[in-house]
């Protein structure tokens, strides 16, 4: 590769494995600091420190708030703060890791840097958007908007070279995705046992092959791509599965942005609706919650339409979403051993064996996602101050970097998104009937399983 005056020259690590160094690094920083700044009074007490001990990070970076009129209100916190200097410093975080990314990749820095400053604008511009005031009641969260910024500069207005040579979508998503792994602990994943693995272990697979199955054999689409990453988006949590599955599958930058903004629009959709659906129903709120749990994609909307049941109802649903969460690694190196030993096959024979190709195709920086989960899971169940020192360092630091660099990202994906492309299979209502059948089947079976499992055999487990 031919490197300008202003570039690094890296020996080009591969991209999952820079996620992986870049994301476990991040997650050691943000641990190490909030650790040199533990609290002298009380430091194992969760009535003095609810959301955990404060980080010094916490000061580094910010989103937008919610404001009404003015777009300048979103730069004070509710005590009218000014909150401008964090929010321009979390561009900075998304800057400073595009650059560790290209660096280690063995890309142009200098040549990439502008592109980057201004993908960093836009996802604020992105998180600016989802913080006004009847947006954000409604939860049309910062993806849509990322996306849909995106998709507007990459099909409309066009897309400067400058710009183009700072896309790397891909490699911010999965970074994010190993920052995310923090957030992801066993402990809490156990507490509501085997009902909250029934629900989410058992239907999420058996939804994930029925709807990639029918989309390949029933709708005929002729992508299975297109019909693993929507299955997957739908059936197991949404945008994160897409992501690992379509790197699983070597999906197109066009199939996941379909996968994703269906995914979204759905999730508004029944965010809205199934708390209300519940009450008509007349279900208990607790099979409410697990039922939302298991079926609503972006973790958000699920704590938002959860804890409109109640507080023990928005536990529930927030549980069953993180195992579901813990799935992704198995899921995306299921999809890498199917895609290499009978969707491809007919391209010609392997070098080596089933699972070598499986393992060449296995999105690694699942393991980065996996390694982070271990090392703050093991933290977190060690001790009282353990736990507070992880609930703090997710909730202060890493949670608000990880949606930063999701952000940036999607903004990516939406550049990369060509309509012309999509064409053919927008207007055939293929991929939106997929996803619908697929989601009606997950309706169906999660609340079965949530009755069965959380209203009948272990609702003694699981009562408050």
């Amino acid at each position: 590769m031919a490197d300008d005056g202003l570039s690094l020259r890296r020996c080009g690590l591969h991209e999952d494995v820079v996620a992986t160094v870049i994301g476990l690094a991040i997650v050691a920083l943000a641990l190490a600091v909030t650790w040199s700044a533990r609290p002298a009074d009380s430091p194992g007490s969760r009535e003095t420190w609810p959301k955990g001990w404060p980080t010094p990070l916490s000061q580094t970076i910010d989103k937008p708030q919610t404001w009404s009129d003015s777009p300048l209100a979103a730069f004070r916190d509710k005590k009218a703060n000014l909150l401008a200097v964090p929010i321009v410093l979390g561009g900075a975080w998304v800057v400073a890791v595009a650059v560790a990314g290209a660096a280690l990749g063995g890309r142009s820095v200098g040549s990439m840097l502008p592109g980057s400053i201004a993908l960093a604008v836009l996802a604020g511009m992105a998180y600016l958007l989802a913080a006004q005031k009847v947006i954000h009641f409604y939860n049309l969260e910062y993806p849509l908007w990322a996306l849909m910024l995106g998709i507007l500069i990459g099909n409309v207005v066009g897309m400067p070279v400058w710009l183009e040579r700072s896309l790397a979508g891909e490699f911010l998503i999965k970074t994010g995705l190993v920052v995310f792994g923090a957030e992801v602990l066993f402990s809490r994943l156990l507490e509501l046992g085997l009902p909250g693995l029934l629900t989410s272990w058992v239907v999420t697979p058996i939804v994930l092959v029925t709807t990639y199955w029918c989309g390949v054999h029933l709708l005929k689409i002729p992508s299975k791509s297109l019909c693993m990453v929507v299955s997957a988006d739908m059936s197991v949590c949404g945008v994160s599965a897409a992501i690992a599955t379509g790197a699983a599958c070597r999906a197109k930058k066009e199939e996941l942005s379909l996968a994703i903004g269906l995914s979204l629009f759905f999730t508004v959709i029944m965010m809205v609706a199934m708390p209300p659906l519940i009450s008509w129903l007349g279900l208990d709120p607790i099979v409410g919650g697990a039922w939302i749990g298991g079926t609503i994609d972006a973790t958000g909307a699920v704590v938002a339409a959860g804890e409109s049941l109640g507080k023990e109802a928005g536990e529930v649903a927030a549980t069953v979403k993180m195992i579901q969460n813990s799935m992704i690694g198995i899921i995306a190196f299921a999809v890498a051993v199917y895609w290499a030993g009978w969707v491809e096959r007919a391209e010609g024979p392997r070098e080596g064996g089933l699972l070598a190709e499986a393992w060449r195709r296995f999105p690694r920086f699942i393991l980065g996602f996996v390694a982070a989960s271990i090392a703050c899971s093991w933290l977190f169940s060690s001790s009282p101050e353990g736990a507070l020192w992880v609930d703090g360092t997710t909730t202060g630091f890493t949670s608000r970097l990880r949606g930063w660099l999701f952000c940036a990202g999607f903004v990516c994906m939406g550049l990369q998104t060509n309509f012309r492309e999509l064409a053919p299979f927008l207007a055939s209502g293929r991929p939106l009937a997929l996803y619908v059948g697929g989601q009606l089947l997950n309706l169906a079976l999660s609340l079965a399983m949530a009755s069965l499992t959380f209203g009948w055999l272990f609702r003694k487990a699981v009562e408050p």
